[in-house]
């Protein structure tokens, strides 16, 4: 289709690419093809071998077999210079921008070979040329430090753009986007593919980007390739079982039950949270949550989504406003957590909600270990009776559906989705009043979230009030019953998930929108 604008645009072809590290084959014998002046989706789950055969490609790993074909020869690319200088370039998903060097100076970095001396009135000539054909524009005077997560992200863009590559491998691109800025990103370089200017390897979770941008897709399973056709030939549902491996894996539709809002579980007024550059990073906070409801909080990366739930959890001191939970003054103590029945699945729980060098039956117990049955005495001193509180492990683990060596194994040697799963057995015990939830499936396979995903709703659907913070827009539409959006530490939008349009939501949380004072519908008074 695009082949004749194909003439700066590589073909590359992979022909059994092998990766070993150790006893562990990373990647296995995957042949390959990406053609030229077309965008190529791939997709696996965590650990499918999407970035060790990236890295292949750009010379940071060296194949131990097979080999890597630029318009039909084999070639040696041994270092990620190599892999530049054949026209390969690759956006990462984490920043690699100097934060103290301007736009402009980090543009003329990604060359690699900068000359002692610059020609300033010439670079900044050849730059605003530059920026001038690019799909997005930067200020050349400012800084990371000036720019928000969208304008970092397409900062890296630009920077391989810069370069003129011939292909173009983007590792997760639209994690710190809003939806407008998502399309635009993928539109433009979808673009620039099909005029012939670079291909495009797109790896993504999201099958909505593959469907709108992608024109070719492949599949990687265990190090292996499993599927590689068209776009148009394919649906979501064919490429999930092709991930998973098992058509029972496939996540099924969320059972969400119609009932009454109960009373307000979370009262937040006037809340302001400190960053961690001491700048304040939630501003006048209010917000509420009421049993049997799921509020999601939406928003980019960075805006104070992170500060609230650590300050809600009691990991981050308030420096103003309250907190209520059940009508009462809450500090997050243990104490309080119990008696309210407050449960959190924070961020990364393996470092928030865990002691990793304890074994699973150890953390599963740190909420009720001093409590009868599981302890002598409720009180210091007593004894705690292991035995109970290791066959009660061994019933979560059963249930939960934990992969573990057993109870007594290092809560360390567990994968990220059974961590999860263990955590949300301990926070989900006594059935919880007030669920308090980050990212919960951020890294997890598809078997994971659906289950996650499952056990969130059932809390919902038994009355518990559930605040559910996300980085996955996705998420949060399918989930929650009230969305919010957090920008630059307020609450700028506040309505029905099911009546919420994706592009004013992302309008809010690029702070494109501007609202006087948006109504909290969550503190609207019960008469209304």
């Amino acid at each position: 289709m695009h082949a004749m604008h194909a003439m700066h645009a590589l073909t590359l072809e992979t022909f059994k690419l092998t990766k070993r590290f150790g006893a562990f084959t990373a990647l296995d014998s995957v042949s390959l093809k990406v053609r030229p002046g077309t965008v190529h989706a791939l997709l696996g789950e965590n650990g499918a071998g999407k970035s060790t055969f990236v890295k292949c490609v750009v010379g940071y790993y060296r194949p131990d077999d097979g080999a890597v074909l630029v318009d039909g020869r084999e070639c040696d690319i041994h270092s990620p210079t190599v892999a530049r200088d054949l026209g390969i370039g690759m956006v990462y998903q984490h920043f690699t921008v100097v934060p103290g060097m301007t736009v402009a100076e980090n543009l003329l970095l990604a060359r690699g070979r900068i000359p002692a001396l610059i020609d300033w009135p010439a670079a900044r000539a050849e730059l605003s040329a530059f920026l001038a054909t690019a799909p997005f524009q930067l200020d050349l005077d400012a800084t990371p430090l000036d720019l928000s997560a969208g304008e970092k992200q397409k900062l890296e863009i630009l920077k391989q753009l810069f370069l003129k590559p011939r292909l173009l491998i983007l590792d997760e691109p639209t994690s710190v986007l809003t939806p407008q800025e998502a399309d635009e990103v993928l539109g433009a370089l979808r673009e620039r593919a099909h005029a012939g200017d670079c291909s495009v390897i797109l790896i993504t979770h999201k099958f909505r980007e593959v469907l709108a941008f992608a024109d070719d897709v492949s599949v990687l399973r265990r190090g292996a390739l499993v599927e590689s056709l068209a776009v148009a030939a394919t649906t979501p549902q064919h490429l999930a079982q092709a991930m998973v491996g098992d058509s029972r894996a496939v996540a099924l539709p969320l059972i969400r039950q119609v009932r009454d809002i109960g009373a307000v579980q979370l009262a937040v007024a006037g809340l302001q949270v400190m960053g961690d550059r001491g700048e304040l990073a939630v501003q006048g906070l209010d917000l509420a949550v009421r049993a049997g409801e799921i509020v999601g909080v939406a928003g980019v990366s960075g805006n104070g989504q992170r500060e609230l739930m650590q300050a809600l959890t009691g990991q981050r001191r308030r420096a103003a406003g309250s907190v209520r939970v059940a009508g009462q003054p809450y500090a997050a103590t243990r104490r309080q957590n119990r008696e309210l029945k407050v449960r959190a699945l924070p961020e990364e729980p393996l470092l928030n909600a865990c002691v990793a060098e304890l074994s699973v039956a150890q953390n599963m117990a740190l909420r009720q270990f001093d409590e009868t049955p599981f302890a002598s005495a409720a009180v210091t001193g007593g004894w705690v009776r292991w035995g109970r509180l290791r066959q009660r492990a061994r019933d979560w683990i059963a249930e939960y559906g934990v992969k573990t060596q057993g109870e007594r194994a290092a809560m360390r040697s567990l994968s990220g989705g059974n961590v999860q799963r263990a955590v949300l057995a301990r926070e989900l015990a006594g059935e919880a009043a007030l669920l308090l939830v980050s990212n919960p499936v951020f890294g997890l396979d598809f078997a994971a979230v659906a289950e996650i995903h499952g056990r969130l709703m059932a809390a919902r659907n038994r009355g518990a009030a559930v605040l559910l913070v996300s980085e996955d827009l996705d998420e949060l539409l399918l989930l929650a019953d009230r969305i919010v959006v957090m920008s630059e530490g307020r609450i700028v939008f506040d309505g029905p998930a099911r009546q919420a349009d994706r592009r004013e939501l992302g309008a809010f949380m690029g702070g494109k929108a501007h609202v006087e004072a948006p109504i909290p519908v969550g503190l609207i008074p019960e008469a209304a």
